[in-house]
């Protein structure tokens, strides 16, 4: 019987909560399975570490402790500016904003406060500090195939197999955005 290890196209059902809150952060359960190539930094090295050596059908909890999801809370990345860079915005705290980072790159951030001069905004990760608990289904496990390499070259790296309707940087649990499979960024 095959087992999850690097180099193979791991199919999986999960549901992720943040330990401290309880909260479900993710789920696909009775949905599409989420397919990633196992080792390729597709999703969280944790989640990784947690999978090796199961099989298919096996189910499994595993806790991913911060440094092995989305990184400690980190003070300095806080950072206040002038309140009128948000015209036009109404704000509200804990609200999501997107912009681009100094290297171009698209950086989600979070309002934490606000008054008329200044705004507080916070790039963590929403889930930096978190510990994540997922109980995940392993189902499907098989060889990649060179379409599956290619498919990492562009793409989300999502498998391609969640339908048109997926989306980032909403705490969806794939690709780089804000979910709980992404990437570091």
């Amino acid at each position: 019987m095959q087992k999850v290890e690097n180099g193979k196209m791991i199919a999986i059902e999960y549901r992720v909560r943040n330990r401290e809150s309880n909260e479900i952060v993710d789920e696909n359960v009775g949905g599409e399975p989420l397919e990633f190539l196992m080792g390729a930094s597709q999703v969280i090295v944790g989640l990784e570490k947690g999978l090796e050596g199961m099989s298919e059908g096996e189910s499994k909890e595993i806790v991913v402790s911060p440094e092995d999801a989305y990184g400690e809370y980190r003070i300095d990345f806080l950072q206040e500016v002038p309140r009128e860079q948000f015209e036009g915005i109404d704000l509200k705290e804990g609200m999501t904003l997107f912009g681009h980072g100094e290297d171009g790159r698209s950086v989600q951030v979070i309002v934490k406060s606000f008054n008329d001069k200044s705004v507080m905004i916070d790039y963590n990760h929403p889930l930096a500090g978190a510990t994540l608990v997922f109980d995940v289904t392993i189902k499907g496990i098989r060889e990649a195939t060179d379409a599956d390499f290619m498919a990492m070259g562009g793409g989300c790296g999502c498998g391609g197999h969640h339908g048109e309707d997926h989306h980032h940087g909403e705490g969806g649990c794939c690709g780089g955005g804000g979910g709980c499979c992404g990437g570091h960024h």
